[in-house]
């Protein structure tokens, strides 16, 4: 539930519109000022069109639904969009004043949730508490490389010790955090961004795991120096006492319109390895590989109790997925995923093309933030603003992956053999898919 709300992006449309009061429970306010709808007005004035990320002036799909229905269709909408956590809404958590006060002074979205879990009799509550932090760029791509690099570690520092006052105890950065998402360009100068698993934002992040007690996934352009200083995209795990656990690197790479990140680096080579912490065991899915089942189904299979998603993409492309893959995944996988994406529209200096027939263009368009929660109930959170920076926050009881085990029995039911047996055969050169034609096709 959010627990720091802002205004919509005003428009003239919106000002005219009359104020109600209204008790919202899901906003987090008392007596919250709400926009009264007019539905003919959304539908035909072009001022409500996507300004800036905005959803006809709301920073998510969430917020409008709420200022544009009545209390009883909202919840009942929210049902149905977002589920039932243990056979009721997904509940709000209220945070330390320290951690609103950040939010307050420095302009970003605040939420925070809880997942329950069914009471047990011989397992007490493992409940550990997870953020997720979206941002846009500091400095125009145009900046010195280093200038832009610094000036996100400054950007972010408010956001980590938010998350640090709320006693956060994993936390998760987006991809390739320290950077612009230059990968649409193919220029390689973007590759001097690139830096060694314990580089230089290892290190400041590394500051922070140890002041804070805090697990942190650090997405970054990684320099592997020791193989010919070949690049990848590397999630590097830092541990809460700022050592480094491990590293997984991106297994799918896109080949899909501006996304050409194969100029850059190719799939990686660590598998899909489970990381296990202070706070519970927990994988990284880095962006792309959201699209492939088997990926999220491998580190299921390894033990993940919580799934990262750090990500970029932008809302031409994936936004009606962005909500459906990562619940069907919590769901068919028992463990609960986090979904993060970047935010702001990154304008690059020099036009490209992608070979997809579209004019020359310097932006890759909107990174529509909307990070969010999914649980393996079905249940989810509200997103993150479409535009704005932000720190979503999750409690989050991991009785509740086994307790779904037990209820749906996924694993039970599997089949493994049978698609390994499937899969085993596709890899050949000589496979013969399994087609059996109407004899009377042809006649």
């Amino acid at each position: 539930m959010p627990v720091h709300e802002s205004s919509p992006v005003p428009t003239h449309r919106e000002k005219r519109r009359k104020k109600m009061e209204r008790n919202d429970d899901e906003i987090g306010t008392e007596n919250r000022k709400a926009e009264t709808p007019i539905v003919e007005d959304i539908e035909q004035d072009s001022s409500l069109t996507p300004n800036g990320g905005s959803i006809a002036g709301f920073e998510s799909l969430h917020r409008l639904l709420c200022a544009s229905l009545s209390p009883q269709v909202f919840q009942e909408v929210k049902r149905l969009l977002l589920g039932l956590n243990c056979g009721r809404a997904v509940e709000p958590i209220n945070l330390p004043d320290p951690a609103k006060a950040l939010s307050a002074k420095h302009d970003f979205d605040l939420q925070a949730f809880c997942f329950h879990a069914d009471k047990e009799v011989l397992r007490g509550p493992q409940t550990v508490r997870v953020g997720l932090i979206q941002n846009s760029i500091a400095l125009p791509t145009t900046a010195p490389f280093l200038d832009q690099k610094r000036a996100i570690f400054e950007k972010l520092r408010p956001i980590i010790d938010a998350a640090g006052a709320a006693g956060v105890n994993i936390l998760c950065l987006q991809e390739a955090w320290t950077m612009p998402f230059a990968f649409c360009t193919r220029e390689k100068r973007w590759c001097e961004f690139a830096e060694p698993v314990d580089g230089e934002s290892t290190q400041f992040i590394q500051d922070l795991a140890r002041k804070y007690n805090m697990v942190i996934i650090s997405s970054i352009l990684e320099r592997d120096v020791k193989h010919g200083e070949t690049l990848w995209n590397t999630a590097v795990i830092i541990g809460n006492r700022g050592n480094i656990i491990g590293k997984h690197r991106k297994n799918h790479i896109p080949r899909v319109g501006d996304f050409n990140e194969s100029t850059y680096y190719m799939e990686g080579n660590t598998g899909h390895p489970v990381f296990e912490t202070a706070y519970g065991k927990i994988a990284v899915n880095i962006c792309y590989g959201r699209h492939h089942p088997l990926n999220w189904l491998a580190f299921g299979l390894n033990g993940a109790e919580i799934v990262f998603n750090p990500s970029a993409t932008v809302g031409e492309l994936s936004e009606p997925m962005w909500p459906i893959e990562a619940r069907n995944a919590a769901i068919a996988n028992s463990y609960f995923v986090a979904s993060i994406n970047r935010v702001g529209t990154e304008i690059f200096p020099n036009p490209f093309t992608s070979g997809d027939g579209k004019p020359q263009h310097a932006d890759f368009g909107h990174f529509y933030g909307s990070s969010h929660f999914s649980a393996p109930d079905s249940s989810c959170t509200p997103s993150l603003s479409r535009y704005r920076d932000g720190l979503i926050i999750s409690d989050m009881d991991l009785n509740l992956c086994r307790q779904l085990k037990d209820k749906w029995g996924f694993r039970m039911t599997a089949r493994y053999e049978l698609y390994a047996d499937m899969l085993s055969r596709y890899v050949q050169p000589d496979f013969e898919p399994q087609v059996i034609a109407d004899p009377l096709l042809h006649k």
